[in-house]
């Protein structure tokens, strides 16, 4: 039996079925989005405020799948190819869960998301591109200023908004075995100017995407 080998051409169509569901296709998570305790209704200022916290959260895993999507396209070894699709695989929970959260608030995602999207697997790909070790390392800083995003954003939330913090706190333990994983793969430390370059774009993304 002939099994099939994908090349680079076979790997770029399917990134672009990916990129078509990621940004017009409601995620589905395979696992249950965590639970919180009843909590007082939120007053519309502290409504308002997670609308904007949880859209720009979403938007950043809009962004961390096209990361993974376009490192995956490039790295050279299997083994990383994986390890990136295993990852994006569990990011896709956390897409779904901003997009609930954001319904049951009655906001929406950013217009901006395609932006976003094509961007970040550009500098994926990019980084995929300079080798596995400098990919990995890419992730590493990545999830590295995602945990730190993610803690800021715990303390704006209002302490009402069980079901958001919940939500943001397990996405922080899960980027921080992220960023473990792509470490311990191999991944070196990235030039300084490489990551004030990555915090300047993450700053952008943030304010753009928290009010539009």
């Amino acid at each position: 039996m002939n099994t099939r080998r994908f090349d680079f051409a076979d790997r770029l169509i399917g990134e672009i079925d990916n990129v078509i569901k990621i940004l017009s296709v409601p995620a589905r998570s395979l696992r249950k989005i965590p639970e919180a305790a009843a909590a007082p209704a939120l007053g519309p200022a502290e409504r308002a405020s997670s609308v904007r916290l949880m859209r720009v959260n979403h938007s950043g895993e809009v962004a961390a799948q096209a990361l993974y999507q376009g490192q995956g396209l490039t790295a050279r070894d299997a083994g990383v190819r994986a390890a990136m699709r295993e990852a994006a695989r569990e990011e896709i929970d956390h897409l779904a869960w901003c997009e609930q959260r954001l319904q049951e608030l009655n906001g929406r995602t950013s217009i901006l998301n395609p932006l976003w999207y094509l961007g970040s697997f550009a500098l994926g790909a990019a980084a995929g591109a300079l080798g596995d070790s400098s990919s990995l390392g890419f992730i590493a800083e990545t999830e590295k200023q995602v945990e730190s995003h993610l803690r800021g954003h715990l303390e704006r939330l209002s302490p009402k908004d069980a079901r958001s913090r919940a939500i943001v706190e397990q996405m922080t333990q899960d980027e921080i075995r992220h960023g473990a994983k792509a470490a311990s793969m191999g991944g070196k430390p990235l030039p300084i100017a490489v990551v004030l370059a990555m915090r300047a774009m993450s700053r952008l993304m943030t304010h753009g995407s928290y009010w539009i």
